[in-house]
């Protein structure tokens, strides 16, 4: 998409953050922008800042854990600014604990916004963004915890690598249609995810307050500013990139995972199991 103007873009857990980021990016290159977060006065306070500088911009409340929810704000984007073009799956919770000890509501918790969010937003967005013949944009937020494996953080981990082969699914399904996929992998970002918890819903176990000793909020604390994170989004759409990576300088640990994975199909070919099997080389599809 070289040419945004105009265009509408509908953000997920745009009331802060990255999400924010992208959202200001996008409005400030033209775009109509509808906002779409669980918190709803920090989302109109966004919409407020918006509109304040001339742009254009709208808000929804919004649960992505409910693909209803996720539906009725595509249609809310439709009525209020006629047509969607870009869709930025960004909304995401952070949980601590070892995949064989985490409590399982937080499993739940943690699968239903970061892997089932993006899910709902994909089945009640894409179809809209096809229908109109424009061409569009789908951006979800992974991590680079999609790419390498965070020790101490398994269910987050899950999530965010499903997240990657979601998206890395739909580029190689869209590669010629006129819908650009783009996966976003940040490293550290100074958001809210350290204190996600506290729009945690009951059946999750509720909202919890910020625990002083975790380190995760400190970490984000000193990372990237959100808004560069939201021009390099825009960066990324206007020039089609499918990888967006926050932090160059992690590639030497994605290269170490490549090198172990290189290492385990050469172990592979010569394991005294596989001697002799005669295999294809190629996959369905």
């Amino acid at each position: 998409m070289k040419d945004v103007k105009g265009k509408v873009a509908f953000v997920t857990g745009a009331a802060s953050g990255m999400g924010l980021g992208m959202a200001r990016a996008f409005a400030a290159a033209g775009m109509k922008v509808m906002i779409g977060d669980i918190e709803a006065e920090p989302a109109q306070r966004a919409v407020d800042e918006l509109k304040g500088k001339g742009l254009q911009a709208a808000c929804v409340k919004v649960d992505v854990t409910s693909l209803e929810a996720m539906q009725e704000a595509a249609r809310k984007t439709v009525d209020t600014f006629g047509k969607v073009h870009v869709l930025c799956n960004n909304a995401g919770v952070g949980c601590g604990g070892r995949s064989e000890t985490a409590k399982m509501r937080n499993w739940h918790w943690v699968v239903d916004v970061n892997l089932w969010g993006v899910v709902h937003g994909l089945q009640a967005f894409v179809p809209l963004i096809q229908s109109h013949g424009e061409g569009g944009h789908v951006v979800s937020t992974a991590s680079v915890a999609g790419m390498i494996s965070i020790p101490g953080t398994g269910p987050y981990n899950a999530t965010k690598y499903a997240v990657v082969g979601i998206m890395e699914t739909m580029m190689a399904e869209q590669k010629d249609a006129n819908l650009g996929v783009s996966v976003l992998c940040p490293g550290l970002v100074a958001t809210n995810l350290g204190t996600s918890a506290r729009n945690r819903q009951d059946q999750y176990g509720g909202a919890a307050k910020p625990n002083p000793k975790d380190a995760i909020a400190g970490s984000l604390a000193d990372g990237l500013d959100p808004d560069i994170v939201g021009r390099l989004v825009l960066e990324a759409i206007e020039a089609n990139q499918p990888y967006i990576f926050t932090n160059p300088a992690l590639a030497h640990l994605m290269e170490n995972r490549f090198r172990n994975i290189a290492a385990g199909n050469a172990w592979a070919a010569s394991s005294k199991a596989l001697a002799g099997v005669k295999q294809s080389a190629k996959l369905p599809g």
